[in-house]
């Protein structure tokens, strides 16, 4: 990445860089005129075809074409002493690819044997054919991330037992996925992991030994036993299992401090205490309660009063036209925002599916970009195609070891992993809340398309036919089309166009 500009100065530097005419310090004395280091710098990073048929870096200026050194006549060291080939020298004579293998082999390699683990060797290879070596040169040079590196390192063969050792973190995990996504190790539910580890932690908050051995059977029983029945467990799922056991503990542990009893001795007053004297979120001991009456623990007549629905808000119509219109037309956003909030507005998609949406769901030609969010393509109208085409034309996020062959259309961090729902929501929170604007554009949807369409068209329910489906198609692009093109006065107080 290059160097933001500092601002010029003409009293200190009065002869301006031949190439910027920018008043810089001057580095150097080329053919065309005196090079400020700003324009160096940018030289030695511009590679393509020369008009003579070489292929690499390009620094010179000939005909106000980039040119090779034979042609420009340009002097400069680009010749890697290592790979031999043209580019940037980073360190030693060598390029930032090969100084990154270097850097990678010499962490990764055994201190003691000197051997390097073949699976760690491909961790080596991905790195240094990245696309950006920069990059890894940047992340391999932090302190934390070479601890990880050098611990794995004394291990002859890398597992996720050996990596569960390592200090815990987002290094280590993302060393974890970067390992199985090249296939040097053996993919593993990392949601079901966390919250086996974290229940094991969670635990310790316990007060009597009663309990205890209670909640670890409802963790056996209830909630890892429905993680497990999920392939893979979704991150809703994942949080929510959290907070069940988080609640679970806090009323044992407030059963038997406020009352010296444990949940044999349980009755429906404590319940009913226990609700009113607390926040909302005490409705989650509903899943304990449930399980303990199923394993005869405690009276089949015991109740826990559940959230109420429906009473989250919905995004009003006006707002909701004021957002599409915003995230349709406005450049400012990144393409993953506007197409991201898109999917969440006008297809009242849920951000877990829209964070797990595929390139394989979506079909661009020159005319028409189409969406396949269940079983039937709908055609997305410009400028809504917009974001799609701007993304598939990028490299958004493909130019390290991360993503070689990623099917994601929002990836993430993690190497192989699409961004998590929650990332969304975040990045969508200055715009909208992703829940209210799902359920207003829902509340919506449902007066003007006949439900049984709308639930298959939108992958709400499996169970349409496919005639419904097919007739949907035409039914949502007209809508989506009406949306677009309508402005704030043309829709009427319930949602309906005007005309």
């Amino acid at each position: 990445m290059a160097r933001p500009r500092k601002p010029e100065d003409p009293g200190r530097w009065p002869v301006a860089c031949a190439r910027c005419r920018g008043h810089y310090q001057l580095v150097a004395n080329w053919p065309d005129g005196s090079i400020c280091g700003y324009c160096y710098q940018a030289a030695k990073r511009t590679v393509g075809i020369c008009a003579c048929g070489h292929q690499g870096v390009l620094p010179g200026l000939t005909e106000c074409r980039p040119s090779c050194r034979r042609c420009s006549g340009v002097r400069l060291n680009v010749d890697c002493t290592g790979c031999g080939e043209e580019a940037e020298l980073y360190s030693g004579g060598r390029c930032q690819r090969c100084g990154l293998r270097e850097t990678a082999q010499r962490l990764l390699t055994h201190l003691d044997t000197g051997v390097i683990a073949p699976q760690l060797q491909v961790i080596v290879d991905a790195l240094a054919e990245m696309d950006r070596p920069n990059s890894g040169l940047t992340w391999i040079r932090q302190a934390h991330v070479q601890q990880v590196l050098r611990e794995l390192a004394t291990h002859p063969t890398p597992t996720h037992e050996v990596l569960d050792q390592l200090p815990p973190g987002r290094t280590t995990d993302y060393v974890r996925s970067l390992l199985v996504e090249h296939g040097a190790l053996a993919s593993r539910d990392e949601r079901l992991a966390r919250f086996q580890s974290w229940a094991l932690t969670a635990q310790q908050r316990i007060t009597t030994d009663e309990h205890r051995k209670l909640i670890a059977r409802f963790i056996r029983w209830n909630l890892e036993k429905r993680l497990h029945s999920m392939n893979p467990v979704t991150d809703s799922a994942f949080l929510r299992a959290k907070q069940t056991l988080t609640v679970t503990i806090e009323f044992c542990n407030w059963l038997f401090a406020e009352h010296g009893i444990t949940v044999k001795h349980l009755s429906q007053a404590h319940i009913d205490l226990w609700q009113a004297s607390g926040p909302s979120t005490r409705e989650h001991v509903l899943r304990f309660i449930r399980w303990a009456i199923k394993a005869k623990l405690i009276p089949s007549d015991l109740e826990v009063t559940p959230h109420r629905r429906g009473t989250a808000p919905r995004m009003p119509i006006d707002q909701q036209n004021a957002v599409i219109e915003k995230v349709a037309h406005q450049q400012t956003l990144h393409p993953r925002d506007r197409l991201a909030a898109i999917l969440m507005i006008v297809f009242a998609q849920r951000a877990e599916d829209v964070a797990a949406l595929t390139w394989t769901q979506i079909t661009i030609s020159a005319d028409t970009v189409n969406i396949d969010l269940a079983g039937t393509p709908i055609e997305l109208p410009p400028p809504l195609d917009e974001p799609v085409r701007a993304l598939a034309s990028s490299n958004y996020n493909n130019q390290t070891a991360a993503h070689p062959n990623s099917p994601w259309v929002f990836r993430g961090y993690r190497p192989g992993m699409h961004v998590t729902p929650t990332h969304l929501r975040d990045r969508l929170r200055p715009i909208f809340a992703a829940l209210e604007a799902r359920l207003g554009t829902l509340n919506e949807l449902t007066q003007t398309t006949p439900i049984a369409i709308l639930a298959e068209t939108l992958g709400y329910s499996p169970q349409t036919l496919e005639a419904h489906a097919r007739a949907s198609a035409a039914t949502y692009s007209r809508y989506v089309a009406t949306r677009l093109h309508a402005g704030p006065n043309d829709w009427s107080k319930d949602g309906l166009p005007d005309h």
